[in-house]
């Protein structure tokens, strides 16, 4: 009878283990740690760099429609605060439903602005703003001028008409603690992949 080759010994051996329960258990102990690793890195990057979100409502349209899906920024939390123009996601607690409920709005004014909706036009610091990405004048009528506190943002909906958006007009200006992160991107359909 020849002799095994060290090699091959030391696969029977590992063959052996694997094929014994505790090497069995050993492997699931494996996987198990594994799967934990890779949902706990999943969280961490959910928390605090990116995540997915749908689009609800039509508060937002022309430029978001209904269904519509975003790649949201949350690192944005971390370096900088949102500037006028951005498009955000808040984070607000809703009395009714006893939940927090999260909305996509743009960022119309910042600490220290004053805001000033008359004729159908938002003025910030006594210029009109230019709008591209509204479809119509604001036809909720005037809102008297309104000095926006540090640490605070003034946010709308792009939808314009009357009752289409729950936003700063209603509830005041949003702290930003609020604020969860910017939608940069729709990301689906396809068709609509584009930067905001």
């Amino acid at each position: 009878m020849g002799l095994l080759p060290a090699k091959g010994m030391q696969e029977q051996e590992e063959q052996k283990a694997s094929a014994s329960p505790e090497g069995s258990l050993r492997e699931i102990w494996k996987w198990m740690k594994l799967t934990a690793a890779g949902l706990l890195l999943v969280v961490f990057i959910h928390q605090y760099f990116f995540h997915f979100s749908t689009v609800r409502g039509i508060s937002m349209e022309p430029t978001l429609v209904e269904g519509e899906w975003l790649f949201i920024n949350k690192t944005i939390r971390l370096a900088g605060t949102p500037q006028r123009g951005d498009v955000i996601v808040i984070k607000r607690n809703s009395e009714e439903e006893r939940k927090p409920v999260f909305l996509v709005k743009r960022v119309v004014a910042v600490g220290g602005d004053e805001v000033h909706i008359r004729r159908g036009r938002l003025y910030v610091n006594g210029e009109a703003v230019s709008e591209p990405y509204t479809g119509t004048p604001i036809e909720d009528g005037g809102f008297e001028p309104y000095i926006i506190e540090e640490g605070y943002l003034f946010v709308m909906g792009d939808n314009r008409h009357r009752y289409a958006s729950h936003d700063s007009r209603s509830f005041g200006a949003v702290p930003l603690e609020e604020v969860v992160g910017r939608a940069e991107w729709i990301i689906w359909p396809l068709d609509k992949w584009r930067r905001l």
